[in-house]
């Protein structure tokens, strides 16, 4: 018998690590394997702290600008993050003689190619993403200055007054919230018909499944709960999602430690889910602090089944990696 209050845990999946941020944490351990640290990397490989400090203590070091690398360790490599970064990067390492291993991840690459398309057939880019992030920087970055316009939302394309209506294409950053882009190109749409789409979706799988189940999940949580960091855009969207579709609050965590015990009010549901660079050690930390307070019950939410898998750079392939260091790469250190 226990004393416990009953708690139903809906846990969501797919949740935590995509393929693209499962690469880029593969491509730093290889490098560090190959090349011996310390190895640089040039802003958080992914947006969580746990996984930066992981491979601080492999020997990574991480850096906001290339000029930062000290002269005695430019034969090291460095990395670029996951979120992609503006050509003037890698034409800077070039210039200073680096080597450089890129870890953008496909899918925001794929939305390099679609914008620099656009602007190669005469069509100014808008591109649709929160300004400052870094994959919005990386993707402005691959066209020339007044080539591109950033929306943030529907009152920004309700304002926006471009030069040539007839000759426009759009992007979006790819972890927005599904329904918020929505509204924000059909408004677009509505203003300038002769707006050209992608040739493919821009908004990643990886996104739109971790909100498609939480959508599910939702109704009837007296609480959500999202394992991310405050400075990771496709986890903040899925907090926005939980409260849209019927859970009664929604927080976003980074540890157990975060979560204030005494003012979480009446649980019988609680939604978990987790962003894309949310390793899933966090989230099993999160379900045993409620184990310890609760007699749980665990409700599997799941809607997809991803398979998805991004090989890494030619340079890196011959590098093995022991079944101690796929345990590292899948969050479990």
């Amino acid at each position: 018998m226990t004393d416990k209050p009953k708690l139903t845990i809906r846990l969501c999946g797919p949740r935590g690590f995509c393929a693209g941020v499962d690469r880029a944490i593969q491509i730093v351990v290889l490098a560090l394997k190959k090349y011996g640290a310390p190895v640089y990397v040039r802003h958080e490989i992914v947006h969580n702290r746990y996984v930066v400090e992981g491979l601080q203590a492999r020997g990574a070091i991480f850096v906001e600008e290339l000029d930062e690398i000290p002269m005695e360790h430019r034969d090291q490599p460095v990395v670029f993050s996951a979120h992609g970064v503006p050509k003037s990067v890698p034409e800077d390492a070039d210039a200073k003689n680096l080597f450089y291993l890129d870890a953008t991840c496909p899918l925001v690459s794929k939305v390099h190619k679609q914008a620099m398309r656009h602007q190669r057939l005469g069509r100014h880019v808008i591109l649709i993403g929160h300004s400052g992030h870094p994959e919005v920087i990386g993707t402005m970055g691959q066209l020339p200055e007044g080539t591109v316009s950033l929306i943030e939302t529907v009152e920004d394309a309700e304002k926006y007054q471009p030069e040539d209506a007839e000759n426009l294409g759009f992007v979006t950053q790819t972890t927005l919230s599904v329904d918020d882009t929505a509204g924000i190109i059909a408004k677009l749409q509505e203003r300038f018909p002769q707006l050209t789409a992608p040739a493919a979706e821009s908004i990643c799988y990886a996104t739109t499944n971790r909100q498609e189940a939480v959508k599910e999940a939702a109704p009837g949580c007296d609480l959500f709960l999202i394992v991310g960091a405050p400075n990771s855009s496709n986890s903040k969207r899925l907090v926005e999602v939980a409260e849209r579709s019927g859970s009664r609050h929604s927080l976003l965590v980074q540890r157990a430690e975060e979560i204030d015990w005494d003012n979480l009010g009446d649980l019988s549901v609680l939604g978990i889910s987790a962003g894309a660079s949310a390793p899933e050690i966090i989230v099993d930390e999160i379900i045993d602090a409620f184990s310890q307070r609760f007699d749980v019950t665990i409700d599997l939410a799941i809607t997809t089944v991803e398979t998805e898998n991004f090989l890494v750079n030619r340079q890196i392939r011959d590098v093995e990696l022991t079944a101690q260091d796929m345990a590292f790469v899948n969050g479990d250190h």
